[in-house]
This record gives C-alpha cells, structure tokens and sequence, in this order.
C-alpha cells in the first residue's frame, strides 16, 4: 500500500489555485484582522513580491525591516530575511505561514537563559566568603 502525502490546501483552494488569484482576491479568503491589512496595503505587498522576485533572479539576499507585510500566496517558496532590531534572521516561506505577519517569524526577544545564582543572591550564600 503506498501512502500519498497530503497535498497542502488553505481554506479548500489548492497552492496553485491560490498563486494565480490577485493579492486582493486572496484576501477573500483571509480572516477578518489580516483581510483588512491586506486591502489597505496591496500596493505595497504586490510591490514587495515583485521586488523580491527580481533581486531572486539576480541571486541577490531578499532584506526586509517591513515586519507588518502580511505573507501571501507569491511569497511562498521565498528565502526571506527580516530584520529583528539588531540583526537579519532568515527563514523559508511556506503554505502554512499565508495570512501571519513577517515579524511573527523574527522574534525581537531572546530566550531567557538563567545560570546560577551569584554570591550574596540568595541568604544561604550571604555568609559565605567572597574569595
């Protein structure tokens, strides 16, 4: 018996069905928060795919501070590298990630390591030397 992968669909439209639609009829099929995002900005999102896919045919690292561009269906496949407030991080776009935001796959906060406690911060270690 041969197992079939599953074929990636979003909202029952294939990802072809999806690339051939207009940025703002895909927003149709959007919820209602990024659906509003995506109609007040189309201009600027159909400005930033056709600007990644040209630096993608030159070879070129496709860079980005715009953490607020919602991901549409000509993103996918894009290496893409956002900006977090102190450096670049880079991430390959996929099917699931359409509707999110490009900054929710740059966290800006590190995660919180905690090593042990220093001298004098807990009272067992107060009365300890310091040497």
């Amino acid at each position: 018996m041969i197992v079939k992968k599953k074929e990636f669909t979003y909202k029952g439209k294939t990802l072809k069905e999806l690339q051939e639609l207009d940025v703002r009829e895909f927003a149709k099929y959007l919820r209602s928060r990024q659906r509003r995002t995506v109609l007040r900005n189309f201009q600027e999102i159909e400005k930033f795919v056709k600007r990644s896919k040209e630096k993608i045919k030159k070879d070129k690292k496709v860079k980005t501070h715009q953490r607020d561009l919602v991901v549409v269906p000509d993103m996918v496949g894009m290496r893409i590298q956002v900006y977090n407030g102190q450096n670049f991080i880079s991430f390959d776009i996929t099917g699931e990630m359409l509707g999110h935001k490009l900054g929710e796959f740059a966290l800006t906060r590190a995660r919180i390591k905690h090593g042990k406690a220093g001298v004098g911060a807990t009272k067992g270690s107060k009365h300890k030397s310091k040497k």
